[in-house]
C-alpha cells in the first residue's frame, strides 16, 4: 500500500473514531445497533467493500438496513457478487477491522489483509460498489458515512441507488454479475412478467373462493409496502391492498411487520374485524420476510398464522408436481441422465410437523442446518432445486445452472414436438419460477407473488393451505448463564457436546413427553442459553421447556459455579 493511500485512510479515519466500550461482532445481519453507535462501523464497511471488489474484480452490494428491528437501530451488510452475503471467508476481517481502537491499528490490519489476500491496489483495476437503504430516518446520513469509506480506498466508485428493499440490491447485484440489465426497474419488470406467465399457466377452471379474491398486505410501515405499490401498478391479474406504507406516520415495524405477526400471533395495526377470514401478508420492514396470515374472529386479535414452514411446503407441493408432470410418460431412458435433485432445507427450529409432512406426505429430502440464513443458503445450493426457509418467513428456492440448461433444452423440445402439451407447460412453469423467485436471498415481494401464483394454479383459499398440517405446541426460553461459549453443539445445533452430561438429561427429559422435542444452543450476542421445545400438548410443552430450562440453570447459570 503506498504512502498516499496510507495517509488518505488515516485522515479519513481520524473522522469516525469507534464509540468506547463498543464491540461489534458481522453476523447474518451484519453489523446492527443502535443507529447513534455506527458511524464508525458503517465507514469501515465502505472500505470493506470497496477491497471485496478490488479482490473480485466484480460490483459489491453494501445494504444500510436493520430489517425487522425497532426503527432507532440500523446497520450495514455486504452483498457479494453472486447476490449472497459477504463470504464467511471475510467475516473475521470485518470484526477486526470494525473493532480497531485507532486509525493506526485499523490501517495496520488492511496492509496485514491485503497482502494475506494479494488484493492489487495499482494499476488499471478498479472497485465499485452499488449502496441501498431502508426508509430509516438514521439511514441517509449513514449513507453518506458509507461513501466516505469507500472513497477513502484510491480506485473505488460508488453508486447510490437510494430507497431499496434489501432483496432489491442483492437482486441487482446478481444480474450485474451475470451480464443482465440489473437496475430497480428490471427488477420489477421480471418479477410482473414471470408472474403473468405463470398465471397464464394456470389450468382452466381453476376458481378461489370470492371472498378470498383480494390480497391484503401489510407493509411494516417500511419499504417493502411502497415498492408492493409500485410492482401492484404492473399486475393486472391479482387484487393488492397495501397497508401500513408508512406514508400515515406509522412507525417501523412497531405493532406490525412480519416479525410481529410470526412471534406473537396478533394482528398487525391496521387490521380488525372487517378482515375476519381473508387473505392477509406482512412483509418485514426492508422486506425479506414474509408471512400469511388472516383474522381468526372479530371478538379477538388473535391470526390463523402461515409462517415460512409453510410457505416452504406450498413451493415443495408445486415444484414436485411439476417435475411429475414433467416427467410423466417420457421414457426413461430420456431423462434418467438429468433426475433433479431436490432438497428441503431447515434449522432445528422448524415445526416438527412441517418436517414430518415434508417427509411422509411429501417423500421429499430435508436437511437441518445451523440458524442462520447464510447456512440454509449454502446447502441449499448443493442441490439441483434447493428450498429453503426459515419460520420466520425467511427465504427461497435456488435453481442449479446446469438443472436450468437442461430445462431449458427440455423445453424448446417438448415445443417443438408437443407445444402446449401438458409436459410443456410444466417446464415452463418451473423456469417462470426460477425467473420469479430471488434465488440471491430471501424476498418478501417475489415469494408473495410465487404464493399468490400457486394458490390461484391449486384453488386453494388461505384456509385450506393453513390446514395442510397442524403445528406442533412449541415454547421458546432464554436462560442467562456465566459463560454461553460453555455449550458446544453439532448436528446443526441439536446435540450438546459440551458440557457433557446435559444432553443426556435432556434426552431423557424429552422422552417424558409424546412426541417431545428440545434442544438447546448459546446465543450468538449475549450470554444466554436458548431452549426450544416441542410437544403433543401445550401444557406437555410449557413443562418440558421449563424442566430442560432448569437443566441449563444446575449445569451453566449462575448457581453453577
Amino acid at each position: 500500500m503506498n504512502e498516499e493511500q496510507v495517509s488518505l485512510l488515516l485522515k479519513s479515519a481520524a473522522l469516525f473514531p469507534p464509540p468506547h466500550g463498543v464491540k461489534l461482532s458481522y453476523g447474518t445481519a451484519g453489523f446492527r445497533a443502535d443507529a447513534s453507535l455506527l458511524q464508525s462501523a458503517v465507514f469501515r464497511v465502505g472500505i470493506l467493500a470497496a477491497l471485496r471488489s478490488f479482490k473480485t474484480q466484480s460490483v459489491i452490494g453494501l445494504m444500510i438496513t436493520a430489517s425487522h428491528n425497532k426503527v432507532t437501530d440500523n446497520g450495514v451488510k455486504v452483498a457479494d457478487p453472486n447476490g449472497g452475503m459477504l463470504s464467511q471467508d471475510w467475516e473475521p476481517f470485518a470484526d477486526k477491522l470494525v473493532n480497531a481502537s485507532t486509525p493506526q491499528l485499523l490501517v495496520s490490519f488492511i496492509v496485514e489483509f491485503i497482502k494475506k489476500e494479494n488484493i492489487q491496489l495499482v494499476g488499471k483495476l478498479s472497485a465499485e460498489v452499488w449502496l441501498g437503504r431502508d426508509t430509516r430516518p438514521s439511514g441517509e446520513s449513514l449513507i453518506e458515512v458509507a461513501k466516505e469509506g469507500i472513497n477513502s480506498i484510491i480506485g473505488a466508485a460508488v453508486l447510490d441507488f437510494g430507497v431499496l428493499t434489501t432483496p432489491q440490491l442483492h437482486w441487482m447485484i446478481r444480474a450485474r454479475s451475470k451480464g443482465w440489465k440489473a437496475t430497480e426497474q428490471n427488477y420489477f419488470e421480471q418479477l410482473s412478467s414471470s408472474f403473468r406467465c405463470l398465471m397464464d399457466l394456470t389450468p382452466n377452471g381453476i376458481k378461489v373462493n370470492v371472498e378470498d379474491d383480494k390480497l391484503i398486505v401489510d407493509g411494516a410501515n417500511g419499504v417493502g409496502g411502497e415498492k408492493l405499490e409500485i410492482l401492484n401498478s404492473m399486475l393486472n391479474n391479482l387484487a393488492i391492498e397495501v397497508r401500513n406504507c408508512g406514508n400515515d406516520r406509522g412507525i417501523l415495524n412497531e405493532g406490525v411487520g412480519a416479525d410481529y405477526v410470526q412471534k406473537e400471533k396478533l394482528i398487525p395495526r391496521g387490521f380488525g374485524s372487517k378482515d375476519v377470514g381473508k387473505r392477509c401478508a406482512s412483509l418485514d420492514g426492508d422486506a425479506d420476510r414474509l408471512v400469511y396470515f388472516s383474522v381468526l374472529s372479530d371478538l379477538s386479535n388473535e391470526v390463523d398464522l402461515v409462517d415460512g414452514d409453510k410457505i416452504l411446503s406450498l413451493f415443495a407441493i408445486f415444484v414436485t408436481e411439476q417435475l411429475s408432470i414433467l416427467y410423466k410418460g417420457a421414457d426413461p431412458e430420456t431423462h434418467s441422465s438429468y433426475q433433479a435433485r431436490v432438497g428441503v432445507v431447515q434449522t432445528a427450529y422448524a415445526n416438527g410437523a412441517s418436517t414430518d409432512y415434508l417427509k411422509q406426505s411429501s417423500g421429499l429430502e430435508v436437511v437441518l442446518t445451523p440458524t442462520g440464513v447464510k447456512f440454509l443458503h449454502e446447502k441449499a445450493a448443493l442441490y439441483d432445486i434447493g428450498i429453503y426457509f426459515e419460520a420466520n418467513g425467511h427465504g427461497t428456492i435456488l435453481f442449479s445452472d446446469g438443472f436450468l440448461s437442461w430445462l431449458e433444452a427440455k423445453n424448446n423440445e417438448l415445443a417443438s414436438i408437443s407445444e402446449g402439451s401438458e409436459e410443456q407447460k410444466a417446464a415452463m412453469r418451473l423456469l417462470a419460477v426460477s425467473r420469479l423467485i430471488n434465488q440471491a436471498v430471501g424476498d418478501a415481494l417475489s415469494g408473495l407473488l410465487l404464493v399468490e401464483s400457486i394458490l390461484q394454479y391449486k384453488g386453494w383459499s388461505v384456509h385450506k393451505w393453513a390446514g395442510l398440517y397442524e403445528d406442533l405446541p412449541s415454547r421458546q426460553l432464554k436462560v442467562k448463564v456465566v459463560d454461553r461459549t460453555a455449550v458446544v453443539t453439532e448436528n446443526a445445533q441439536t446435540v450438546v457436546v459440551r458440557p457433557l452430561g446435559i444432553q443426556d438429561a435432556i434426552i431423557a427429559e424429552t422422552a417424558k413427553y409424546p412426541r417431545g422435542r428440545s434442544f438447546i444452543r448459546p446465543s450468538g450476542t449475549e450470554d444466554v442459553i436458548r431452549v426450544y421445545a416441542e410437544a403433543s400438548t401445550q401444557e406437555a410443552v410449557d413443562n418440558l421447556a421449563n424442566s430442560v430450562a432448569m437443566l441449563v440453570d444446575r449445569y451453566l447459570g449462575y448457581g453453577s459455579s
